[in-house]
């Protein structure tokens, strides 16, 4: 059973549109990193089942439309976007795509060290370091993004 809704509280500010220069600021870091995650060799597809996995944690839909068509554009399957929520438990991911995802979870859930270890140890074996930097600084940047999308319940229209 859920709990109801209190007055006023579905009608969220968009805060990225209430303060746009904070937003802009963030749009900016998202394209450094883009461009770090690229110069350190990370491929479009891998950065974006990071950001595919992390929204998929923080429940945020809006970020998963939009990722998801990022992810077909390039080159992605709908068979591996299916299953990535249990990408533990299939082998349709490379050895560097498995080490980003639990790198990625571990930044989400930051409090957990014991699985921050787990995954860096993991990353080292197949990453470099300017990789593991890379990767981190996407899933910080999309956690982000999740947040104010979450927080401003951006809504997904259904496509015609």
């Amino acid at each position: 059973m859920t709990s109801p809704v209190p007055a006023g509280a579905d009608r969220r500010i968009y805060i990225d549109k209430q303060s746009p220069k904070a937003y802009h600021a963030l749009v900016q870091t998202s394209e450094a990193v883009r461009t770090v995650a690229a110069d350190a060799g990370l491929d479009r597809v891998l950065v974006e089942l990071v950001n595919l996995r992390v929204s998929q944690l923080n429940g945020c839909a809006y970020c998963l439309h939009l990722h998801t068509r990022a992810a077909l554009r390039a080159g992605d399957t709908p068979q591996r976007l299916g299953v990535l929520a249990a990408w533990r438990d299939t082998d349709l991911f490379t050895p560097a795509e498995r080490a980003a995802l639990a790198l990625a979870e571990a930044t989400t859930a930051a409090a957990d060290t014991a699985a921050q270890d787990t995954a860096y140890a993991a990353a080292r074996d197949v990453l470099t370091e300017d990789q593991i930097s890379a990767v981190i600084w996407v899933a910080v940047t999309i956690n982000a993004f999740n947040r104010v999308s979450v927080m401003s319940r951006h809504r997904v229209r259904a496509e015609q």
